[in-house]
């Protein structure tokens, strides 16, 4: 048996939309597994970097699901396997590369057990739950975009067809999700807290009816001035494009920015050191490439 999906990268947060919003866009990951064979094999990013022991995320969420389908605590068994990650979503960069690993080894699981397609909502609940927050993985299950609220709603809602993402990508800078939330206060001020609200409610807007909005909707008081200060060359850039008049915002948890071309105006080029690319938003989020 060889079974191979395809997951996207996602944008969370989107500025006001902390830990709720999230964006697919068209880069995605290709993992398969063949019951035939052995080992763990990367291609393109994490390539010489990734285990290849075993220890990986996808491996990991391919046996969480196991031992949640067992019973009294016995997983259930699961067949020997090779599995093969394409990887083309860059390593702690903001851009949902361990959600993608999660939903990819979630979903793999499903049907390495006999137990067919998961419910999608299955799916998200548990790659959420691997994550410890739902955004990123709530685009990569169902794609487009989508608010993920702290219960596990799912509200899905199809992307302006106008929408010009740019994602800028600083290639010396890393910085992993678990020091980017340490770095957020436990508390926000009560002024901070009506802000995000106001401009997320914008934010649905322009995401999905009128883009124009974008510049105004993505404004942040929570976590992007937090993240920001980890990352000086990063904070530079950013303050660069807001003094353009360019709708952006910090990707996740950072340090990739994303941010929007605008009608007779683009994004410019960051200085040397980033990469550029300019992906769709994808309306799919995880699907079966075959088997």
């Amino acid at each position: 048996m060889r079974l191979t999906v395809r997951v996207p990268a996602t944008a969370a947060n989107l500025g006001p939309g902390f830990d709720s919003f999230g964006l697919a866009i068209d880069l995605c990951n290709e993992v398969t597994v063949d019951t035939e064979s052995a080992g763990v094999t990367w291609e393109q990013e994490g390539d010489g970097e990734l285990p290849t022991d075993g220890g990986d995320l996808v491996t990991g969420a391919i046996h969480t699901v196991a031992r949640l389908a067992g019973r009294e605590g016995e997983p259930l068994d699961l067949p020997p396997f090779a599995l093969h990650g394409l990887n083309r979503i860059p390593l702690e960069r903001g851009l949902g590369s361990s959600s993608a690993a999660a939903v990819a080894g979630a979903a793999l699981a499903y049907r390495l057990l006999g137990l067919g397609d998961p419910d999608p909502h299955t799916l998200f609940s548990v790659a959420a739950e691997l994550e410890g927050h739902p955004d990123n993985a709530a685009a990569a299950v169902f794609g487009g975009f989508t608010i993920a609220m702290p219960d596990g709603f799912v509200r899905r809602l199809e992307p302006h067809p106008r929408l010009r993402p740019v994602v800028l990508i600083p290639d010396a800078v890393r910085l992993p999700t678990a020091e980017a939330r340490a770095a957020l206060p436990q508390e926000v001020p009560m002024q901070a807290a009506t802000s995000n609200a106001a401009h997320a409610a914008l934010a649905v807007v322009a995401l999905t009816q009128d883009p124009s909005l974008l510049r105004e909707a993505l404004v942040d008081r929570i976590h992007q001035p937090h993240r920001l200060a980890l990352v000086p060359q990063v904070r530079e850039v950013f303050d660069s494009l807001v003094g353009e008049d360019i709708p952006v915002c910090v990707s996740g948890s950072g340090p990739t920015l994303l941010a929007f071309d605008v009608p007779g105006r683009d994004v410019p080029d960051p200085p040397e050191g980033w990469r550029v690319l300019r992906p769709s938003t994808r309306s799919a989020g995880l699907e079966f490439v075959d088997g």
